[in-house]
C-alpha cells in the first residue's frame, strides 16, 4: 500500500511541477464545432473543421488567462490568417499568431508562428497544404510558441511595453479564443483543445526581469511598425552554433538568415558540401543564404545548387590586382597602394566587375582597405557613388547596409535608395558578438528606408 501511495504522490507531483491543469478542454475533435460561435464559409468534412475565405470562430465559452492551447491544422492554398488570445467577442485586444505559409505573400515577414506586432518571423517551418503541430502558451507574463514541438518564439511582457496607438491594447490581460482566416484558401483544423495553467507559484516579478527593456529597444519598433526585422548576414563561426543563434534570435526578436562562406579555401568548396549543409539546416528557423568567397565561386559551383539558397551574395574583397597580386582587402599585408586615387578607382571598377556574378545581393559594400578608411567620405565622390549604384540597379541586385563596418555611409544610401535599389541589413558576425542592426537602424531612420525598400528573398522550401 505504501508503495502505490508512492507512485500516485510522483504522477501528481509531476503534473504540479509542470503547472498545467488536469481540466483539459477539448474544443474540436473532429466531430462537431459546438465550442465555436463561427460567421462565414464555415464547413466539416472528413472530421476536419474547414475555416474558409474571411471566416472565423469564437470560443463561446472560456475565459482564459493562463493557459496552453495545442492544435493540428494546416493552411491550404492560399489561406493565411491567425489565432487570437485574450480578446473580446469581436476578436480584438490581446495577441494574434499567425498563420501564414505562403511564399508568394509580399507581406513576408510574418510567417507562421509569428506573434504579430511582437515577434514577427521571416521563416516558416512548415508549408502550405503540410498538417503541422501548434502550441500556443500564456503563462505568467511568458508566451511562448511552438510548431512541431521546435519553440520559434519566446516572449516576456515587460514592466513597461512598447505599442503604437494602433496596438495599444496588445497586452495580456484575460479572455477568449479567436481564429480568422484572411486569405484566399482555406484554413483547416484536425484537433483543438485548450489547458488552463495553474501560476500560483510564478513570480511575475522574477519573470519579467528577464525581459527586454522595450522603452529603449529598436526591435520591438520595427515589429510594431510592421518593418521585416532580419538580419541577411549571419554566419556560425567563433563558436556560435544553430541553437545559439536560434536562442539569440528568438530573445533579441531579430531573425537571423545563416550564410556559409563558399569557395576554394572555405569551409564549403563544392556542391556535395553545400548539400550536406543544407540537409543539415532541415527543419531550423533561418532563411539561408549562399557567400560566395573569390572570384572563382560561379563555376566552383553549379546554378542548380546555388538555386538552393533563398538568395546568394558576394563582395568585391577579394580580387586581383593590377599587377597580377591576389588581394584581400582586409588583410593590410595583401594591398598595395602607390596611388590613393587610383587604387579607388581600381575598387570601384572591381564592384562594378562583381554585379556580372549571379548575385542578388552585394554586400560589404563601399569597403576600404585600414590605409584608406580615415578618407571615406573624400575618396567615395558622386561619381564614383554613381557608377557603383548604376551598375546595381542595371543588374537588380541589393545593396547591403553593413552593421560591422558601419557601410556605406549616408549620402551613399540616400543615392541608393533614389535610384530605386533594394536593401538589406547585415551583420558579418565573426563571433558570438552579434549586435542588434544598430547602425542598420540608424541609417533606416535618416534616410526614411520602409518595408517596401527591404529585399524580399526567394524563401525556397
Amino acid at each position: 500500500m505504501k508503495r502505490i501511495y508512492y507512485y500516485v504522490y510522483v504522477i501528481i507531483f509531476a503534473l504540479s511541477a509542470c503547472n498545467v491543469n488536469k481540466s483539459s478542454q477539448t474544443l474540436f475533435d473532429g466531430d462537431n464545432i459546438d465550442h465555436w460561435k463561427t460567421n462565414g464559409d464555415v464547413t466539416i468534412e472528413n472530421q476536419t473543421f474547414n475555416l474558409g475565405n474571411e471566416a472565423s470562430m469564437l470560443l463561446k465559452n472560456g475565459n482564459y488567462k493562463d493557459f496552453e492551447l495545442k492544435l493540428t491544422a494546416r493552411t491550404v492554398d492560399n489561406g493565411k490568417g491567425y489565432i487570437a488570445f485574450h480578446t473580446d467577442k469581436n476578436g480584438n485586444n490581446g495577441y494574434k499568431v499567425a498563420l501564414n505559409n505562403d511564399i508568394e505573400n509580399l507581406q513576408w515577414w510574418t510567417k507562421t508562428g509569428s506573434l504579430l506586432g511582437i515577434r514577427n518571423l521571416t521563416k516558416s517551418l512548415v508549408e502550405t497544404n503540410v498538417w503541422f503541430d501548434m502550441t500556443i502558451r500564456v503563462e505568467g507574463k511568458k508566451i511562448v510558441v511552438k510548431i512541431d514541438d521546435k519553440t520559434v518564439v519566446e516572449y516576456i511582457e515587460p514592466i513597461n511595453p512598447y505599442r503604437t496607438s494602433e496596438n495599444a491594447d496588445q497586452l495580456l490581460s484575460k479572455g477568449s479564443i479567436f481564429i480568422k482566416n484572411t486569405g484566399d484558401g482555406d484554413i483547416e483544423f484536425k484537433h483543438i483543445d485548450i489547458s488552463p495553467i495553474n501560476v500560483s507559484d510564478i513570480d511575475i516579478n522574477e519573470q519579467q526581469s528577464k525581459a527586454i527593456d522595450e522603452t529603449s529597444d529598436e526591435i520591438i519598433k520595427l515589429h510594431q511598425d510592421n518593418f521585416p526585422v532580419l538580419d541577411y548576414h549571419i554566419h556560425l563561426k567563433g563558436g556560435i552554433t544553430g541553437e545559439i543563434a536560434a536562442e539569440q534570435s528568438r530573445n533579441f526578436g531579430i531573425n537571423y538568415a545563416l550564410a556559409p562562406n563558399c569557395g576554394i579555401g572555405f569551409p564549403i568548396t563544392n556542391d556535395q558540401q553545400v548539400i550536406h549543409y543544407l540537409d543539415s539546416m532541415k527543419g531550423q528557423p533561418f532563411i539561408q543564404g549562399m557567400q560566395g568567397e573569390g572570384r572563382e565561386w560561379p563555376t566552383t559551383f553549379s546554378k542548380e545548387v546555388r538555386d538552393k539558397f533563398d538568395y546568394v551574395f558576394t563582395d568585391a574583397m577579394t580580387f586581383t590586382d593590377s599587377k597580377g597580386r591576389r588581394t584581400r582587402l582586409w588583410i593590410p599585408e595583401e594591398v598595395w597602394i602607390e596611388n590613393e586615387q587610383q587604387y579607388i578607382d581600381l575598387i570601384v571598377q572591381k564592384i562594378i566587375d562583381v554585379t556580372n556574378e549571379p548575385i542578388d545581393v552585394y554586400v560589404n559594400s563601399t569597403f576600404l582597405p585600414d590605409a584608406l578608411s580615415d578618407k571615406y567620405d573624400e575618396l567615395w565622390t558622386n561619381e564614383r557613388m554613381d557608377k557603383v549604384i548604376y551598375a546595381l540597379k542595371t543588374k537588380n541586385i541589393a545593396l547591403e547596409i553593413n552593421n560591422r563596418y558601419k557601410i556605406p555611409h549616408k549620402a551613399f544610401i540616400e543615392k541608393a535608395k533614389e535610384a530605386g535599389l533594394k536593401f538589406t541589413f547585415g551583420t558579418n558576425n565573426t563571433d558570438k558578438n552579434i549586435g542588434k542592426l544598430e547602425y542598420c537602424i540608424q541609417m533606416k531612420k535618416e534616410c526614411g528606408i520602409t518595408a517596401n525598400d527591404m529585399f524580399k528573398p526567394k524563401m525556397k522550401n
